[in-house]
């Protein structure tokens, strides 16, 4: 299994409310919608003076992943970008599920 972890740090605290309802209702449901993950997470990371969240999504296989990537990542990353164009900076990591219990 891999986890697809998307990190943002929201350099615009005035968009915190807003843009986590958005993540919630909008963007988390549309990523999901792909079929292309089994479930996801928002995780806020506790540090002090800094609103950073990373979203965690759960897949199969990397070859889901891939799909996801070259079949709908462009279109829902510019709807994002286009949405909150300069109070946001973002990363993306892939964590492999070694063991869980």
């Amino acid at each position: 299994m891999i986890i697809y972890n998307v990190t943002v740090s929201l350099v615009d605290p005035t968009i915190h409310e807003e843009w986590l309802h958005w993540m919630k209702t909008k963007h988390i449901p549309d990523v999901m919608n792909t079929g292309c993950f089994l479930s996801n997470k928002i995780c806020r990371l506790m540090v002090d003076d800094e609103i950073t969240y990373a979203i965690q999504y759960t897949c199969k296989d990397l070859a889901t992943l891939e799909k996801y990537q070259t079949e709908f990542s462009q279109a829902l990353q510019t709807e994002h970008t286009e949405k909150y164009r300069g109070k946001f900076g973002a990363f993306r990591s892939l964590l492999e599920i070694v063991h869980e219990q």
